[in-house]
């Protein structure tokens, strides 16, 4: 079965050549302006589908609000702000993205989310949230963002960094499917579509690995099934605390 995977891999690979060579000479880039269209058209989808889990997920925000003070929540990869109505009333919001082109997208769901105290958009890739100063946040909220990272493990040492002592790293990504599955299977012959498709999007990471090693005090992780098309299915849910 895995000579055959590998085969079909390179043929779709193979297929993609043009998406490479677009890629290559700098075009893709147009690409980044259309993909926050496509997202935003996305993500009410899959909030419907997803409004339970990612309710579940959410509803243990407010127990790492200091005492006194308001809940701050800074988001990887914020794209149109799918999230934001499942933040708790007036948490401080501050926003991170590597594609400016979703800012106003993001704009327009903080006008209809105006329980949040949105502070400010950071175009930042995870790797790097050098704005952020350590120890300054109280939550960090990634959710279908660590697929598309150019570097798990760093963007997971940032988000420890600039957590405070006691503060939580949340997360809702969909991940690699069982290695004895079909959708494992399929998830590897279309990963060379599926990167260009997705925007850098790795649909065979295995991301709960990267998770586990990041040096968290506690962490809280489960492997879920989404209500999705099959090879998006596979999911890890759950929140690590600093």
């Amino acid at each position: 079965m895995t000579s055959v995977m590998r085969f079909l891999s390179s043929i779709v690979n193979i297929l993609c050549i043009p998406l490479h060579l677009i890629h290559a000479v700098g075009l893709y880039g147009i690409y980044k302006r259309i993909f926050p269209i496509c997202i935003n058209r996305m993500a009410k989808s899959y909030n419907k589908k997803m409004h339970d889990k990612k309710k579940d997920l959410f509803c243990v925000l407010p127990e790492f609000k200091k005492a006194g003070g308001q809940l701050t929540i800074l988001e990887i990869g914020c794209g149109t702000g799918a999230n934001f109505e499942f933040y708790p009333p007036g948490s401080r919001l501050i926003c991170t993205d590597p594609n400016p082109h979703f800012e106003k997208y993001l704009t327009e769901t903080m006008a209809k989310n105006d329980h949040l105290r949105y502070e400010r958009f950071v175009v930042a890739s995870g790797e790097d949230l050098r704005a952020v100063e350590d120890d300054s946040i109280d939550v960090v909220v990634c959710t279908l963002v660590l697929c598309s990272v150019d570097d798990v493990s760093q963007t997971l040492r940032e988000a420890h960094r600039i957590l405070r002592p006691g503060g939580a790293f949340f997360f809702l990504e969909h991940v690699a499917g069982d290695t004895s599955t079909w959708t494992y299977f399929f998830q590897h012959v279309l990963q060379p579509l599926w990167y260009y498709f997705g925007d850098g999007c790795w649909i065979v990471r295995e991301t709960w690995k990267y998770v586990e090693e990041a040096g968290f005090s506690d962490l809280k992780l489960r492997h879920i099934e989404a209500p999705l098309f099959f090879i998006m299915k596979p999911h890890i849910s759950g929140y690590a605390v600093k």
